[in-house]
């Protein structure tokens, strides 16, 4: 058990329950909401008890005080922490095993497809279909791109936005209320293991300091509780892989730049491979605008659909070209990405961008030219030179991969064209699994983006699902069933 510091407050022993899930973002909703499904459907069935937990808040009280021009000393950041996690800021669900994790290593390829299907299914259940959804496929592009040097990563896409999925959330928060036990705002400062199986866990939150016992357990904390599951994993004797950490300059073009390979596709995901890195094109956002993402004290450039705001778009497109390194722990890939991004940063929310001809010749771009560019940045930022301040690995990847996608487009780009640096997406470390996401503690599951294996909302929440499936099997066989119905 972790040792945690002893408080004033008054300890109580909660009830027990059948399955506690630890972390609200997609993976755990879906699986709270598989297992409340299943229960429905097997009326012979035991109900079972239910808890999901977060350290933070309900959908409806996720707001960001940066966003307000205030001050933020949040403890834990609702952008990307509370009921429905990541899901809530773009709702962008890729339903595809090309990119975003490889759930189709546990599951196989199929299986995970029928997955995201179903997971397609419950947002539309519940309002997702208000947003169409739409393919990347395009056989012709792909092979042009295959001379050009570039692969075409295609999928199938539900993009809601923030709006609608907020909408898609409340009503998924609204039907778990009805079914099982939520805990918002509550830590688990302690997890240790019975006799005999099953868990003791040590919460902390508004109701003071708890004790409840649990028969499975799923964490399922998403890339935010990765100091957390660092812990627990070392506490519980679970082994940790690698540490992937993407980063990568952010391109705003001119809007009609892309025409000849978008067509009738709202977007293309893009990647080139070069002689020791990959780079792949990601979040492109068609008339978006650049704006600032924070996340962890760090702040980084980061597109918005033109969809995610009122009035019209913007006439430009923009787009990442992330390139993922790896590293043997969580402190050096977060050490890494922190001494790129804070030293741009400077102690306040600065983002430095260059010209892309400026970049080619290598001259740092000047305020005054800056105002004269074609293309109008969408965010203020300081005019500068990206070879001072990111490592020549990225510059390197964005100019390779300029040149393929200008053979590819049969026309240069346009030398206004404005890069920003730096763009970071960062992973929890793979952990050890089973097919069914089961560690080599027996009970103690992992669904979404904390397992290491999923990447995305898509294959998070379908992991969810997975993970609902496996435990709904080993709960009908461990609890007796309902007689007399």
């Amino acid at each position: 058990m972790i040792s945690i510091p002893r408080s004033s407050k008054s300890v109580k022993i909660d009830m027990d329950y059948d399955v506690t899930i630890i972390g609200a973002g997609v993976g755990g909703v879906f699986a709270a909401h598989e297992l409340a499904k299943i229960q429905e459907r097997r009326k012979g069935m035991k109900p079972l008890n239910i808890l999901l937990i977060d350290k933070g808040k309900r959908v409806e009280e996720r707001f960001c005080p940066l966003d307000l021009g205030e001050s933020c000393s949040c403890a834990a950041c609702a952008k990307y922490i509370g009921f429905g996690g990541l899901g809530k800021s773009e709702g962008k669900f890729n339903y595809t095993n090309d990119f975003g994790g490889g759930l189709e290593r546990k599951v196989g390829s199929e299986n995970a497809m029928a997955l995201m299907d179903e997971v397609d299914a419950v947002l539309c259940e519940y309002g997702g279909a208000a947003a169409a959804d739409y393919s990347t496929e395009n056989p012709v592009l792909t092979e042009r791109a295959r001379q050009a040097g570039l692969a075409v990563l295609t999928t199938r896409t539900r993009h809601l936005g923030s709006a609608l999925s907020t909408v898609v959330l409340e009503k998924l928060q609204r039907y778990l209320l009805s079914r099982i036990i939520l805990s918002f705002e509550t830590d688990v400062a302690a997890i240790q293991l019975m006799e005999g199986g099953g868990f003791k866990l040590e919460l902390d939150g508004a109701e003071g300091r708890r004790m409840l016992t649990t028969r499975k357990l799923v964490f399922a904390t998403g890339r935010s509780g990765a100091d957390w599951m660092a812990a627990q994993c070392q506490a519980l004797g679970i082994g940790q892989d690698s540490v992937r950490v993407d980063l990568g300059l952010r391109v705003e073009m001119r809007g009609n730049q892309l025409d000849a390979i978008l067509g009738e596709t709202f977007e293309t995901k893009l990647q080139y491979v070069g002689e020791d890195y990959m780079a792949t094109t990601y979040c492109m956002n068609p008339s978006g605008r650049v704006i600032r993402k924070h996340q962890d004290g760090m702040v980084m450039p980061d597109g918005q659909n033109f969809r995610e705001r009122e009035g019209e778009g913007s006439a430009n497109l923009n787009f990442t070209l992330f390139v993922p390194r790896y590293f043997d722990s969580m402190e050096a890939a977060d050490s890494f990405a922190r001494g790129i991004i804070s030293g741009i940063n400077r102690g306040g929310e600065r983002i430095v961008a260059q010209r892309l001809e400026d970049l080619k010749l290598g001259r740092a771009t000047e305020q005054g030219i800056m105002q004269q560019n074609r293309v109008k940045p969408t965010l203020q930022v300081d005019p500068g030179q990206l070879a001072d301040e990111v490592p020549e690995l990225y510059t390197k990847a964005l100019l390779d991969f300029l040149a393929a996608l200008e053979r590819l487009l049969g026309e240069p780009i346009d030398e206004d064209t404005m890069v920003y640096g730096i763009d970071g997406k960062f992973y929890a470390p793979s952990i050890e699994t089973n097919e069914a996401l089961e560690t080599r503690v027996p009970g103690l599951y992992a669904a979404g983006d904390c397992s290491g294996v999923t990447h995305s909302l898509s294959q998070a929440a379908a992991s969810g699902i997975h993970v609902a499936r496996q435990l709904a099997r080993q709960l009908a066989g461990e609890l007796p069933e309902v007689t007399g119905e």
